[in-house]
């Protein structure tokens, strides 16, 4: 993406709005003289060597150790990928075979490793990749339903084509600035209770009820071993990020992983769920923080290369395919615009338009991990949110995604090592950093519902139905009605008419399908 990008026809027309009333577009501008941070506040230190220059270490006001310790975070917060993923694509397919465990997680980590890096190297942003949750879940639905894991990959690749495709004509970039201010500051917020609700759900804290849709802990009881490592690891990390001690959240992962391991060697605890399908709703959600066997072991890559780029056609139909592969894209675009948007307002990343300066080759990478994630049979891969946690711990440059996609290297031949770390020691972090976004609430328009309502319904769906689509969805939707109902059509870019359209079609997928 150019460096001084030219803002979208929207972003201008809020400007204007903005000169008279408070209405949207750079809210934070009109509401209470505060704005969001920007990256040209200030003056820029020069940088020290060649190293600082290229990842504009000094420029966005950070440090080597900074980085580093940020890439650290972001790994662990997110290491858990390794282990989840092999879980979500281990069902067999509708030929009956199954993907090998050992070499999902290997090349999981291996696809993960490398794009990470060249996030860093290229997108230069602190941006993580790994395969996308939600995505892989569906890919598992279609796998099960009505195609073979080589075809489903198949359709993956296609998805991750069609969307580098999209990035080369500009239509993703002009895409992502499109969307306006006050929906973008919505994401954000959005995804900050999205990610302290993935905390609350990977440390047991919320779960399924019986008569309601979650309940709180065990029968209503915060009960059991692991919910109290969660609470000590919450109450610690907030301790030392209120106190400012650098590498809080790092220091609160390491401690309460520390203190999860002792516990279990003690108490032997075990698994929630176990391989014959009890449940132990005492035990711990994923990882059991016990010592392995083995800390070393041989990655085994055999899955890479096993797809079939057009057999889901011949399987199902070329429009059944093209239908999920659609499903697929909407989901994959619109999450890591998302990402991007809230990962970087934590940074102070964005531009006064809360756009990304030179974004074209972060959307670049992020597509073609989507079509490496299917072509080495592991799903697409996607920017991870949990890079929020890297940023809110100093990350600024794409020096920690280096650093993040590194320790995805060495997990593939320490994967049993990875294992340690529960998530209940990493979903501290995760609350931590939702209260971190959600301050992004401040720079919202609150006096005009026609803006108040699509703001809500962003926020709201995204926890609500785990989904950053289904949030950024009923918000561009809402937004081109109300504001075109309040008389405001010109405040609506054309894209954003497109883009409404294109949601409404993936919202009425199921019904679609069963028509045609």
């Amino acid at each position: 993406m150019p460096d001084k990008s030219r803002p979208s026809r929207g972003a201008n027309t809020a400007k204007a709005a903005t000169a008279t009333a408070p209405d949207e577009g750079t809210p934070a501008d009109v509401v209470g003289g505060a704005r969001p941070p920007r990256r040209s506040d200030g003056p820029r230190p020069r940088p020290k060597n060649g190293l600082d220059r290229y990842f504009e270490v000094s420029a966005r006001r950070s440090t080597v150790s900074r980085e580093l310790r940020g890439g650290l975070t972001t790994f662990f917060t997110m290491a858990y990928i390794v282990v989840l993923n092999p879980i979500i694509l281990s069902g067999a397919d509708v030929s009956g075979n199954s993907l090998p465990f050992a070499s999902v997680a290997a090349v999981t980590a291996l696809v993960a490793g490398v794009m990470t890096i060249l996030m860093g190297v290229v997108g230069r942003y602190p941006f993580a990749l790994a395969t996308g949750l939600g995505i892989n879940a569906i890919v598992a639905v279609y796998a099960s339903t009505q195609l073979s894991w080589p075809e489903i990959m198949g359709l993956i690749v296609l998805e991750g084509l069609l969307i580098t495709l999209l990035v080369l004509t500009g239509f993703r970039k002009a895409v992502f600035e499109a969307i306006p201010p006050q929906l973008k500051t919505a994401i954000a917020v959005g995804i900050g209770f999205f990610l302290t609700i993935i905390g609350l759900a990977d440390a047991g804290v919320i779960r399924p009820g019986v008569g309601v849709p979650i309940s709180f802990g065990v029968d209503g009881q915060l009960a059991g071993w692991p919910i109290l490592v969660f609470c000590v690891g919450l109450l610690l990390t907030s301790v030392l990020v209120v106190r400012k001690v650098k590498g809080a959240l790092l220091i609160g992962i390491v401690v309460t992983t520390i203190l999860a391991a002792i516990i279990e060697a003690v108490a032997d605890i075990g698994p929630r769920f176990g391989a014959d399908g009890a449940v132990n709703p005492h035990g711990w959600a994923l990882q059991v923080p016990a010592l392995p066997d083995s800390v070393v072991g041989k990655p085994d890559l055999s899955l890479i290369g096993n797809f079939s780029l057009f057999g889901g056609f011949e399987r199902i139909g070329i429009l059944a395919a093209l239908l999920i592969v659609f499903s697929i894209m909407i989901a994959d675009f619109f999450d890591t615009v998302g990402t991007v948007t809230a990962v970087g307002a934590e940074g102070g990343l964005l531009d006064e338009d809360r756009n990304l300066p030179k974004s074209q080759p972060v959307l670049l990478v992020d597509s073609l991990a989507a079509a490496a994630g299917g072509a080495a049979s592991v799903s697409s891969n996607t920017t991870y949110i949990e890079s929020a946690s890297g940023v809110a711990d100093g990350a600024r440059t794409g020096l920690a995604s280096v650093a993040t996609g590194l320790l995805f290297l060495v997990a593939m031949f320490f994967s049993p090592l990875v294992q340690v770390v529960p998530s209940e020691a990493a979903a501290p972090a995760l609350v931590i950093v939702g209260a971190l976004m959600i301050t992004q609430i401040r720079y919202l328009v609150w006096d005009d519902m026609s803006l108040v309502i699509p703001a809500f319904l962003t926020i709201a769906l995204m926890p609500f139905t785990y989904s950053i689509t289904n949030g950024i969805g009923a918000g561009v939707i809402s937004y081109v009605l109300l504001r075109t109902a309040v008389g405001r059509r010109r405040d609506v870019h054309p894209l954003m008419w497109l883009i409404a359209v294109l949601f409404v079609v993936y919202f009425a997928l199921e019904p679609l399908q069963q028509l045609l």
